[in-house]
């Protein structure tokens, strides 16, 4: 006989006798059930659709000529192609030796002859559900495994798999690539021996020897790893314990190259302080803008107490020249050349203190201090405008954390400026400098004016480098202003007050405060 397939069917099953009658009669039995059937009347036979059609269930006699059942069933078993086919033995044999036998070759199920319908049915359905779901859940994980290969290959991390003892059970790809040796020679290697110089002097110490035989997770960066030709590179790495059942069988490591990370961040730490170089020779440059616009009204200032102690002098050799000189107000003399010297020793000071180069560096300030310092610099500006500094502080202002210089600096510019605004429309009314606390963790400090205001594009322009309003100016004050500021973890703007002029304003962080405490002013224009 030949084999025979029916209709519609879904799961294919091999009937094997030597005897027509009992392959008419399974037939038969299963002809309607939805099957396609095979027919086999001998084992070489049957071993050749075994092979073809891979059937879920085999139903094999055991007695034949030439080749048995059992035979036929240990090469099935033997060929990956028909390994997991369900063989059902049906045999005349009733003994439990040759059951066992049967079972031991891999048989799945024994039938005995005669064999009944019903029953040959219901076993035929149960193996052939149970490998119809064995096959699909296998060609699911051959799928999974086939994804979990293409993601582990694209991956650009290094991926290990370790045993308990640290050797290598598996590596992808990038792990081969950073070490510089081909997967195959990867596997079965110590990853502590590769990898480190010093696996030999302190084993215990070894990043990944916790979590392979404690299973405690790790993460570091920039440790040293060898590749397999010896040389050596700064790598990340992180291992996780490998668990089955909360039982421990070593680690996952992910690792990379940060050699080029490294580099990158070397540069970015170079550019960085190139920035800050630049930052503050341009703010020195603008604190020498500064003082040349200031020039004369400094040698006025320092002139001032000069002259009072060439005259205190002249008077005082005066009375010296008497016979009897008045001893009392010759030592009111000396004292008033002392205190001039010592207002010219001020002015002095203060110009070499806002002169300085390079910055300080940031400090706790008193606002009050600084301000009131700041306010005693620009008298030399107030005389020259005619004008005048209103300065409002409330006694518990909290201290800031910033460079003296640097704010002296922003503070001075802002206050110049709206002398020079005030004064360019006559007004007498004097600069508002007052101080406020923003939050808990900001002090906002603004100068105030009743100038001629600002245009409406100033949001535009104002902040811009090498922006000015001045004839004769280099544009380069409400620029630097800004840089210096942000410098200090604080926000620079403006606001046009509804009677007219200006108020600038900058932020300082309270001395002591985290995070960002400075964040602009979403309601007012800023830099």
């Amino acid at each position: 006989m030949t084999e025979a397939v029916s209709e519609n069917s879904e799961v294919t099953v091999l009937l094997v006798d030597d005897n027509p009658q009992n392959l008419k009669v399974l037939y038969e039995t299963l002809k309607d059930k939805g099957y396609r059937l095979l027919i086999a009347n001998e084992g070489e036979k049957a071993l050749d659709l075994a092979h073809r059609h891979q059937p879920e269930v085999i139903l094999l006699d055991i007695m034949m000529p030439e080749m048995d059942g059992y035979e036929v069933c240990e090469r099935l078993k033997a060929d990956p192609q028909t390994a997991d086919c369900a063989v059902v033995f049906l045999s005349a044999l009733d003994d439990l030796q040759a059951k066992v036998k049967g079972f031991s070759l891999g048989g799945a199920d024994y039938i005995s002859k005669p064999f009944q319908s019903q029953e040959v049915i219901a076993r035929v359905k149960t193996h052939a559900s149970v490998i119809r779901l064995e096959r699909e859940l296998q060609a699911r994980n051959r799928e999974l495994q086939s994804d979990q290969a293409r993601i582990l290959n694209s991956i650009s991390e290094g991926i290990y798999g370790l045993d308990e003892n640290g050797i290598i059970e598996f590596a992808n790809p990038a792990a081969a690539s950073i070490v510089g040796c081909p997967v195959e020679e990867l596997i079965g290697r110590n990853f502590f021996e590769t990898h480190f110089a010093t696996a030999g002097d302190n084993p215990d110490s070894l990043p990944v020897k916790a979590t392979c035989q404690q299973g405690v997770a790790e993460s570091q960066r920039d440790i040293r790893m060898l590749r397999a030709d010896g040389t050596g590179f700064p790598a990340e790495y992180r291992s996780t314990p490998k668990l089955d059942s909360d039982e421990l069988h070593g680690a996952v490591v992910v690792f990379r190259d940060i050699s080029a990370e490294l580099d990158n961040e070397k540069a970015l730490e170079e550019a960085r302080q190139l920035v800050q170089e630049q930052r503050d020779q341009l703010a020195h440059t603008s604190r020498l803008t500064t003082m040349g616009e200031m020039a004369a009204g400094v040698a006025h200032e320092v002139n001032q107490p000069l002259t009072a102690i060439t005259n205190y002098a002249r008077v005082a050799k005066r009375m010296m020249a008497k016979d009897n000189a008045d001893m009392g107000l010759l030592q009111e003399t000396l004292d008033k050349i002392e205190a001039q010297s010592h207002r010219a020793s001020e002015i002095i000071r203060r110009i070499r203190r806002f002169m300085k180069k390079p910055a300080t560096g940031k400090e706790v300030l008193s606002v009050p201090a600084l301000l009131e310092d700041t306010r005693q610099f620009a008298e030399v500006d107030m005389r020259n405008n005619k004008g005048a500094i209103e300065l409002s502080v409330p006694e518990d202002m909290p201290d800031v954390l910033a460079d003296p210089v640097q704010v002296q600096q922003v503070a001075l510019n802002l206050i110049r400026n709206a002398l020079e605004a005030t004064s360019s429309i006559d007004s007498s009314a004097p600069v508002e400098v007052s101080a406020s606390v923003k939050g808990d963790t900001c002090v906002r400090i603004q100068v105030r004016d009743h100038g001629i205001g600002l245009s409406e594009d100033a949001e535009e322009k104002l902040f811009l480098p090498f922006f000015t309003t001045k004839d004769e100016g280099m544009g380069i004050g409400l620029s630097t202003c800004r840089s210096l500021i942000q410098a200090q973890g604080g926000d620079i703007g403006f606001e046009r007050p509804e009677d007219g002029g200006a108020c600038f304003y900058f932020t300082l962080p309270v001395a002591g405060a985290q995070g960002s405490p400075c964040a602009p002013e979403t309601d007012s224009s800023h830099a």
